[in-house]
């Protein structure tokens, strides 16, 4: 699509507004004529060209139309000056407040992209990885990344190239989609038939033939763009009589933003009543996404014809040249979309081709998932058991091991009774540990305690004969059994 076009399908009608821009007056047999409702005051809708940079698009247009010397340059440039860049150089002629807000404005749309890259990593996983702003920018060639402050010449001339080459492919976009739209829509029809039985089958295909008969059942649609077809607007919604209809009138009231020129949107406007006769929301057998599509296909068949110098606008004096021609008297009868598929049976074989690879490959997919958690889960029992064993071996270290054997010291004043026993050995090892002519081992010794205040206190007193046992060998006092045995 042009940059002129952009100017006035987007531009223009954003502004009726701000420009005060007014319906041209018209001169009417007032006899003849049902005065329409005053719509002067209704807000214009916005303008929305579908791309993902419309925002940033509209609103550089807004600023640019404010500055007089751009506009009137606009309106006087031709559209081969405009796709060479010749327009873009007239930046250099716009106010200083102009240009400041233009600075702004991109500013704040490569703030919009970098925040729209960094979502976009995050959510595919790079949370960690170090964004590259200047490289991920240079996908979006409607602006010039390596200057992200001020708006100069080449944002301009980089923002018509871009929008004149989107704009272009986005009807043959949409008419894709649609292709899409109609062949999912009758391949999930055949899959339903599938699952059901002889009897439901019949019945269905009953229902569909119905249904397609009833949406063919419209009254005759006229060829968009015709005589007959701007008569009956002109009769129907400007409510004014078919024999008074008079073209150049009949431009200027639907020129909604008084331009001079048909945008897209004025031109789909006009066919509302034609579409009416074949569409019903209310209806089951109606469609309103192909209601949208052949609003489309007849905007473009009208363009084809009255566009003379293909800028996807029509000029009051393209439109009153095209009233004069044959097709515009005698038109050929107009074929909709059910006489029209919108797809070939090969486009619809490679198609159903295409959704069961998909499904092989999202099966295999799903295998591989579930093969992967299978093995998770298996890990985790191991981890799970590994995890036992080794709390198991832990209690087992921290447990305090019991003596094999207990020795009970005698009572004080008692005897080692193994003498007087025969038979019962004697512990000679545990009287050997006994030093002979010792104190009482519980308390240190004073050779061992630094010099100090105890130097003073009475020694230990020494052990009695009465300690020596009958055999002759000394026995422990009983405070040294207190020693040995910890106080037992």
């Amino acid at each position: 699509m042009s940059w002129r076009q952009i100017f006035h399908t987007s531009c223009l009608v954003l502004l009726v507004q701000l420009l005060c821009l007014e319906a041209v007056p018209i001169s009417l047999d007032k006899t003849k004529v049902n005065q329409p409702e005053d719509k002067a005051s209704e807000p214009s809708p916005s303008v929305d060209t579908g791309l993902h940079y419309d925002r940033y698009l509209r609103e550089v247009i807004d600023f640019l139309e404010k500055d007089q010397h751009f506009r009137e340059k606009l309106h006087n440039t031709d559209m081969e000056d405009i796709k060479m860049g010749k327009l873009a150089k007239e930046l250099d002629f716009v106010s200083h407040h102009v240009r400041t807000q233009l600075d702004e404005l991109k500013r704040q749309e490569v703030s919009r992209l970098r925040t729209l890259i960094k979502a976009k990593q995050d959510i595919e996983g790079g949370n960690d990885m170090a964004v590259d702003h200047q490289a991920l920018l240079k996908q979006f060639e409607y602006l010039n990344h390596m200057n992200p402050h001020t708006f100069e010449v080449v944002d301009l001339d980089r923002l018509i190239k871009s929008a004149t080459n989107d704009l272009e492919n986005y009807d043959k976009e949409r008419h894709e989609e649609f292709k899409k739209y109609e062949m999912t829509k009758d391949h999930e029809r055949r899959e339903h038939l599938k699952t059901l039985d002889d009897g439901g089958r019949k019945k269905e295909e009953e229902h569909y033939e119905e249904m397609k008969k009833k949406h063919a059942d419209h009254p005759k649609v006229n060829h968009p763009g015709s005589q007959n077809q701007f008569k009956e607007v002109w009769e129907e919604a400007d409510g004014l009589d078919p024999e008074d209809f008079d073209p150049k009138t009949f431009f200027k009231l639907h020129d909604s933003n008084g331009d001079g020129f048909f945008d897209e949107q004025e031109l789909e406007a006009l066919f509302t009543k034609e579409l009416e006769k074949i569409y019903d929301p209310t209806n089951e057998e109606d469609d309103m996404v192909e209601m949208e599509e052949e609003r489309l296909r007849m905007r473009e068949h009208v363009m084809s014809e009255v566009d003379t110098n293909k800028d996807r606008l029509v000029s009051l004096e393209e439109f009153l040249i095209a009233t004069k021609k044959k097709e515009f008297l005698e038109p050929d009868s107009w074929e909709t979309l059910e006489q029209n598929q919108a797809y070939t049976d090969e486009e619809m074989r490679e198609f159903e081709e295409h959704l069961t690879q998909q499904e092989e490959d999202l099966n295999q997919k799903a295998s591989d998932l579930q093969k992967q958690r299978d093995e998770l889960e298996r890990q985790q029992e191991q981890l799970n058991s590994q995890k036992v064993e080794l709390q198991q071996v832990q209690i087992e270290g921290n447990a305090i091991p019991e003596p094999r054997g207990e020795y009970h010291p005698l009572p004080p004043g008692h005897q080692d009774m193994s003498q007087n026993h025969p038979g019962m050995k004697q512990d000679n090892h545990f009287q050997n540990q006994i030093p002979h002519n010792t104190q009482d081992l519980s308390q240190p010794r004073l050779q061992d305690l630094p010099p100090g205040p105890h130097q003073n206190q009475p020694t230990q007193p020494q052990l009695s004969d009465e300690t020596i046992n009958t055999s002759g060998s000394m026995a422990p006092h009983p405070q040294t059994f207190a020693h040995w045995t910890g106080g037992i």
